[in-house]
């Protein structure tokens, strides 16, 4: 019998996750596994919400940006038809694009560090990841790959702000290596490579 995992993949934008989350979940389903996929922000009203202002349809200041992925997340974990906690419960390995690390990091360069940590707390201490992974990419890869791949950038997506956001990254899993299993791997390769480090840990775990 397979035990059914709890993976977040991590990084900063263009970093590849959506790729390596499609060939984990191949991976995983080769294993045996059942594979329930899912990102944040969510498809959800809050979700939605937040992308809006991504795309700069609705103005909001980081404050409230932070504090609508606190909701956005605990709908993420405790939605009762389609939420992780469910998926959980039913058997599935959940893989998500993004939990709360991706706040810790992104909202962290624009306000205190242990102020968004608290914050989503409630969500951590429900649902922790078995495994975060963090696929680490230089800033200026990660903004060539965003631009050959759409016409318009969101808010968080310049130069600046992703190098701050990869050294939050550092920061914040440093900060909590003794309490969070991170696992990172450099992204700056083939994604064949990439896959099969990733895998090649997970399956110790499966």
């Amino acid at each position: 019998m397979t035990r059914n995992l709890f993976i977040a993949l991590e990084g900063i934008d263009g970093s590849g996750k959506s790729t390596q989350i499609g060939l984990l979940k191949s991976n995983l389903e080769n294993a045996g596994h059942k594979v329930y996929t899912t990102f944040e922000p969510t498809d959800g009203p809050i979700g939605k919400l937040i992308r809006d202002i991504f795309n700069h349809r609705i103005e909001a200041d980081q404050r409230t940006i932070a504090g609508l992925f606190v909701a956005d997340r605990l709908e993420h974990v405790l939605n009762k038809k389609n939420g992780m906690l469910k998926k959980l419960e039913e058997g599935f390995t959940v893989i998500t694009d993004r939990y709360y690390f991706s706040s810790y990091a992104y909202h962290g360069v624009h306000m205190p560090v242990d102020w968004v940590i608290r914050s989503n707390a409630l969500a951590a201490g429900i649902l922790r990841p078995d495994l975060n992974i963090f696929i680490d990419i230089d800033p200026e890869t990660g903004m060539d790959r965003i631009r050959k791949g759409r016409n318009s950038l969101e808010l968080f997506e310049t130069l600046e702000n992703q190098k701050k956001v990869r050294d939050k990254y550092f920061e914040v899993l440093e900060m909590l290596k003794n309490e969070e299993n991170v696992f990172i791997t450099n992204g700056n390769r083939f994604p064949e490579e990439i896959a099969d480090e990733i895998w090649q840990k997970v399956k110790t775990m499966a």
